[in-house]
C-alpha cells in the first residue's frame, strides 16, 4: 500500500501560524461608509440647530416681552430722610440760683456795716449791727419782772408747804391748804410767762446783728450808719445772690414743647462772651401750657463755678435736638386710604407688590412724615390704583430727571 500524506483535522491545533486572511473590497468599504454617514448626520444636526436657535431665542424674547407688556407698569420711589427739625433759639435772662433781700427783724439805728457791694460772704457772716435802745430797756425790765416772779413763786411754794404741815395737826382747814397750793401754781405760771417774755426780747436783741443767710455775693447795699430801720418794713438792707449756679427761664412754643425733656441739654450763648458756649440742663418745666402765650415755661440750670457769666445777663438758649435722626418721608401720591389704615405698595425683589400699613407723622403737603412701616431701601409704588393688592406682579418704570424743566419722565424697562 502506498503512503498517503496525513492532513491534520480541524479540531487539532496546528503547530504553525495560520496565514493572514485578505479582506475583500466590499468588506473594507462598510466601516468607512458608517463613519461618513455619522459625520454627515452630525453636520446636518449642527446646521439645523444653528438655523433654529435664533428663532427659538427670538421666540423666547417675544414671549418674555409679551409677558412684560401684559403687566402693569409703575414708577417707584424710595423713602428719603426728611429735613432734621430746626434748632429752637430762645431768649433768656440768667438769674442767680438763689437771690434774696436781707431785711431788719428788729427796729433800731445802724451802728456799723461790714460788707459792701460785690463782697463775697459766707453763711452766718456779720453784715451790719443795729442799736436797739427800746429793746434793751424792755429786756432789762423783763428780767427784773422775772426776778420778782421767781421770788413770789418761792414764797408761795414755802407757804403752801407749811400749810400742808399744819393740815396734819388739824390747825388749818383743807380749804385754806388748797388756796395756798393754787396760789403757788398761779405764781409758777406768772414766772413762766415772764421767762418767755425775756427769751423773746433776748432773741430780738440778737436780731440787732444782721448776718448772711447763705454763701453768696452782696449785689446791693441800701443802708448806712445812723439810718433808722424798722422791723417789718419793705426797705431792704442788703441783697445777697448765690451765683455759682445760674438759672434761666425760657418759654418754649407749643410746636416744640413736646420735645422738651427733663435732663435734656441746651447751649447757652452770651453775646458779650465771644466764642464761648455754655452747657445748660433742663431741670423742670411748668407741666402745662400758658394759655395766654401758648408756651411752656422751662427752667434750666447752668454751672458758673468760675464766675464767667454775670447774673442778670441776657442770653440765647438753643435747645439740643432730642431726635438724632430725621424721620423718613414719602410723597403724598403713594398713599392709599383703606379700612386697614393708610397703606402703600412696596415692590419686592421678585417684582411683586406687598401692601404695608404705615404710621403717619406730620403732613408737609407734598410729602408726609413716616413713623413706621417702610425702610430706606424699599421701592414704593407711585400713583397706585385702588385695586392694587399684595402678590400682584408689576413692571417697573425707570425714572429719569430732566435738568432743564425739573420734571421727571418714566421709561418702561
Amino acid at each position: 500500500m502506498s503512503e498517503q500524506p496525513s492532513n491534520p483535522t480541524p479540531s487539532e491545533p496546528s503547530s504553525q501560524s495560520p496565514p493572514t486572511e485578505e479582506l475583500l473590497p466590499d468588506q473594507q468599504r462598510k466601516p468607512r461608509l458608517s463613519l461618513y454617514l455619522v459625520g454627515v448626520l452630525v453636520l446636518l444636526g449642527a446646521g439645523v440647530y444653528a438655523g433654529m436657535s435664533p428663532r427659538i431665542a427670538q421666540r423666547k424674547a417675544v414671549e418674555e416681552e409679551s409677558k412684560q407688556l401684559s403687566l402693569r407698569t409703575f414708577a417707584t420711589v424710595n423713602p428719603t430722610p426728611g429735613k432734621p427739625p430746626e434748632q429752637v433759639t430762645l431768649s433768656a435772662e440768667l438769674k442767680p440760683i438763689i437771690e434774696t433781700p436781707v431785711y431788719a427783724r428788729a427796729s433800731g439805728y445802724v451802728r456799723k456795716w461790714y460788707v459792701d457791694l460785690g463782697a463775697k460772704v459766707k453763711e452766718g457772716e456779720l453784715l451790719a449791727e443795729l442799736e436797739t435802745p427800746e429793746i434793751d430797756r424792755e429786756l432789762a425790765e423783763g428780767r427784773a419782772t422775772l426776778r420778782q416772779a421767781e421770788a413770789a413763786l418761792g414764797l408761795a411754794e414755802s407757804t403752801a408747804k407749811r400749810w400742808e404741815e399744819l393740815a396734819g395737826t388739824k390747825s388749818v382747814s383743807a380749804q385754806e391748804v388748797e388756796e395756798k397750793r393754787a396760789d403757788a401754781a398761779l405764781k409758777t405760771a406768772a414766772m413762766e410767762a415772764e421767762k418767755a417774755r425775756v427769751q423773746r426780747l433776748e432773741q430780738l436783741t440778737s436780731f440787732s446783728r444782721i448776718t448772711a443767710p447763705f454763701d453768696g455775693t452782696i449785689t446791693s447795699r441800701e443802708v448806712d450808719v445812723g439810718q433808722l430801720v424798722s422791723a417789718g418794713s419793705s426797705h431792704e438792707l442788703f441783697r445777697l445772690a448765690k451765683t455759682n449756679k445760674l438759672r434761666a427761664y425760657i418759654r418754649v412754643p407749643q410746636t416744640q414743647a413736646r420735645g422738651v425733656r427733663i435732663g435734656q441739654c441746651a447751649e447757652v450763648v452770651v453775646p458779650e462772651i465771644l466764642g464761648e458756649t455754655f452747657i445748660a440742663k433742663i431741670i423742670r418745666t411748668a407741666g402745662a401750657m400758658d394759655t395766654a402765650s401758648r408756651t411752656l415755661l422751662t427752667e434750666l440750670e447752668i454751672d458758673n463755678e468760675k464766675g464767667e457769666i454775670l447774673a442778670g445777663s441776657y442770653a440765647r438758649v438753643r435747645l439740643a435736638q432730642n431726635q438724632p435722626d430725621a424721620l423718613l418721608t414719602l410723597p403724598a401720591n403713594t398713599l392709599l386710604f383703606r379700612a386697614e389704615g393708610i397703606q402703600v405698595g412696596v415692590v419686592d425683589a421678585q417684582n411683586k407688590v406687598q401692601m404695608r400699613t404705615l404710621k403717619i407723622g406730620r403732613d408737609f403737603g407734598p410729602n408726609v412724615e413716616i413713623l413706621g412701616g417702610v425702610e430706606t431701601g424699599d421701592r414704593v409704588v407711585l400713583n397706585p390704583p385702588d385695586s392694587l393688592a399684595s402678590g400682584t406682579e408689576v413692571r417697573l418704570a425707570a425714572v429719569e430727571p430732566v435738568a432743564a424743566s425739573g420734571e421727571v419722565k418714566t421709561a418702561a424697562r
